[in-house]
């Protein structure tokens, strides 16, 4: 993770996934649904029809987790080696260690979204927000000890990264007691897109620079305008957020009208257990039930 790309992509992954969660959490908002069991139309029951059930962010994070612990893995000659041969034995590689534990926790907590979705009898809603506390405790201590030699511009840098960490270590605690909260759900939807657009520019501030020349540690002036950096991060980020949710909004109230309208005009489908799907039709039904009525009743 010490390199441009170790920046930039998992930044990326953060910010498309929070993007996800921005237009997930909007539309919960908009209709005043529940984000642990929304209320999603019937699929068709089939053959795939367990591919609608799959843990899709859960399978992601493994994915991702995966390929950036082989990303890291392979950006060490000769592999990672925890210690050395002398005497006495030291420990080699402090950092890109603790990259790689940062992406074993990736990969582990998408497992525990698979198993808690797929796997056990009734989903665990508090087995995956644990996990993701528990994630996020162990990414703060890593990255607090990870500044321990740094200075300047870069101490700035993750500096700031560590406030977006802490603060979403706060969110999945109260969400911990409050685990359908929408207002907890768009603060870390906000903290999720913060943290993936920041850390992408932290590649291009310590890597490569826009100017062509690296940053000045001693200059107090770069210094404060990473800070300035970040705070047009949040700025971007915010409108960026509130973009999603007034798109979602008129998607919603200029289109899903038509659709119910359209699907209100069908007349109902009922599956009979040993035959086809029958479609019943109303009008003439009522009138069956007219003529029957006009006729006289048989005397005994």
């Amino acid at each position: 993770m010490g390199t441009f790309i170790g920046h930039v992509y998992p930044g990326l992954f953060l910010f498309l996934y929070g993007l996800y969660q921005a237009i997930v959490v909007s539309k919960a908002v908009i209709v005043n649904n529940s984000l642990l069991n929304p209320s999603c139309p019937p699929r068709n029951k089939g053959r795939w029809a367990r591919l609608w059930e799959i843990s899709y962010q859960g399978l992601l994070k493994i994915v991702a987790g995966s390929i950036l612990i082989a990303y890291e893995n392979g950006c060490v000659k000769g592999g990672l080696v925890l210690m050395n041969r002398e005497l006495p034995p030291r420990f080699l590689f402090p950092k890109e260690w603790q990259h790689l534990t940062m992406f074993v926790l990736l990969a582990l907590n998408g497992c525990v979204d698979v198993t808690s979705k797929n796997l056990l009898p009734q989903r665990c809603v508090l087995l995956e927000k644990g996990g993701l506390v528990l994630v996020f405790y162990v990414l703060l201590m890593l990255l607090v000890s990870h500044v321990q030699d740094s200075t300047g511009v870069e101490l700035q840098v993750h500096s700031l990264l560590i406030l977006v960490v802490f603060l979403l270590m706060l969110v999945f605690t109260a969400e911990l007691w409050a685990p359908n909260a929408l207002y907890l759900s768009m603060t870390e939807t906000f903290l999720f897109l913060m943290m993936g657009s920041w850390l992408m520019q932290a590649g291009f501030i310590l890597y490569r620079p826009i100017s062509g020349y690296p940053w000045q540690d001693d200059d107090i002036s770069d210094i404060m305008f990473v800070t300035t950096f970040f705070c047009w991060h949040v700025m971007v980020n915010a409108l960026c957020l509130l973009g999603i949710y007034g798109i979602s909004s008129f998607w919603h109230h200029c289109y899903r009208p038509r659709s119910k309208l359209m699907g209100s005009k069908e007349a109902p489908y009922y599956t009979h257990t040993e035959g086809p799907v029958y479609q019943l039709l109303p009008e003439v039904e009522l009138s069956e039930k007219d003529d029957q009525a006009l006729l006289p009743e048989s005397s005994p």
